[in-house]
């Protein structure tokens, strides 16, 4: 028989897993929970996911790291992951718009996280092209240079 996963289950759990020997009450595990926070929350369907101002932000973001994964190919041969970077200025810049729209009383929808996650899968989508156009490029380009 399968036990059912309740949050007192999962504390207890936790719990064993990490030595405290029960000191963590479930109330606090409940509390630090993000996700208690948006579990009352329904998840909009797709097509309310992909929205014109995430795609908007996904194309400015997506032109500035291209701009900066060319450089810093061509410049040292290695790009860093961009995940947080552009998860974070996803956020910023529509979180601003929403907060602009919100005061001026044009705001139809509010942000949500999933719209963040589309900005970020694109931004580091397009940075990835960027990043492999650039290494094909540089790699034909130096394999002309090198003698026969």
């Amino acid at each position: 028989m399968a036990m059912e996963r309740t949050s007192a289950s999962i504390a207890e759990e936790y719990n064993l897993q990490n030595g405290d020997g029960g000191k963590r009450s479930t109330e606090a595990m409940e509390m630090e929970s993000t996700e208690r926070i948006f579990e009352s929350k329904k998840v909009p369907p797709w097509q309310n996911q992909l929205t014109v101002r995430a795609f908007v932000v996904s194309f400015i973001l997506g032109i500035l790291f291209t701009f900066i994964v060319m450089k810093l190919n061509l410049t040292t041969g290695i790009i860093p992951s961009l995940n947080v970077s552009a998860g974070l200025l996803g956020f910023f810049f529509v979180k601003t718009w929403t907060k602009f729209l919100d005061k001026s009383g044009m705001l139809k929808q509010p942000f949500t996280r999933q719209e963040n996650t589309v900005i970020q899968t694109c931004v580091v989508a397009t940075s990835g092209i960027a990043y492999s156009g650039t290494s094909n490029r540089f790699i034909s380009h130096t394999l002309e240079l090198i003698p026969s």
